[in-house]
């Protein structure tokens, strides 16, 4: 059995690009069960959380550890994008894909691909081509590559903000699903209702700093910061 990676601890995390800290101070863990929505408003450092979590940022100042050497914590993490990159490939060779980069031989790949496709909703589409499939459609192809490996961790940037009520819905069902499944998911959103809908806990980001974390129910109910109840009644804010 594969030990677990969590938890996982940020100590005074720092983003820099270019010179511009664009998150941080960041302290927080993050326990190995539940839905954590990382919410705030456009351009509140949502996004770069969550590449700092998975390593695609690396700190300028603090630390970010996890319960084991981070080239096997990544090895048990999947990240799947606002905009997924579609392949040149049919929607069962794009999920197979995945596994074949690690060393899975190609017809077990292509089985469990058709698996994972069914899987997401994808069951019919198995011969498609990725790059014609609606947007809907590629979110679920894009979760179905990054669950195959069966990842630990499951980070989502959004993955829902360019679609239409159904295909929101639908990507819900399998998110509750892998939940249920005991996969630990941590996604960004600035849908209010999407985070009432699906979250266990929420981090409240704004200039790219945690405002305030906890369990969902409190944080809706009664928020302790100014800001975050302002967000909350539906105002801007900077």
């Amino acid at each position: 059995m594969v030990a677990s990676i969590f938890p996982l601890r940020i100590a005074g995390a720092c983003v820099k690009r270019r010179g511009v800290q664009l998150i941080g101070p960041i302290n927080l863990d993050l326990g190995s069960q539940g839905l954590t929505i990382v919410l705030g408003p456009n351009g509140s450092g949502k996004t770069s959380l969550l590449r700092l979590m998975h390593g695609l940022e690396r700190p300028a100042s603090g630390t970010i550890n996890w319960a084991c050497p981070d080239n096997e914590a990544r090895s048990h993490q999947a990240y799947v994008f606002q905009t997924p990159t579609m392949m040149r490939r049919s929607v069962t060779d794009s999920i197979s894909y995945a596994l074949i980069v690690m060393g899975v031989a190609r017809p077990t790949a292509r089985e469990k691909a058709k698996e994972y496709a069914t899987r997401v909703g994808l069951g019919h589409l198995l011969d498609c081509p990725a790059g014609v499939l609606s947007g809907g459609e590629k979110q679920k192809l894009a979760m179905a590559r990054a669950l195959i490996r069966q990842p630990q961790v499951l980070f989502l940037d959004e993955p829902c903000a360019n679609l239409d009520g159904r295909a929101t819905k639908e990507i819900e069902v399998i998110l509750n699903d892998v939940r249920q499944q005991g996969t630990r998911i941590v996604m960004a959103t600035h849908d209010l209702g999407q985070a009432k809908r699906l979250a266990d806990d929420l981090l409240f980001m704004l200039n790219g700093c945690v405002r305030e974390q906890g369990a969902a129910e409190s944080f809706f109910a009664d928020p302790q910061t100014a800001e975050a109840k302002a967000f909350l009644n539906g105002q801007i804010v900077e």
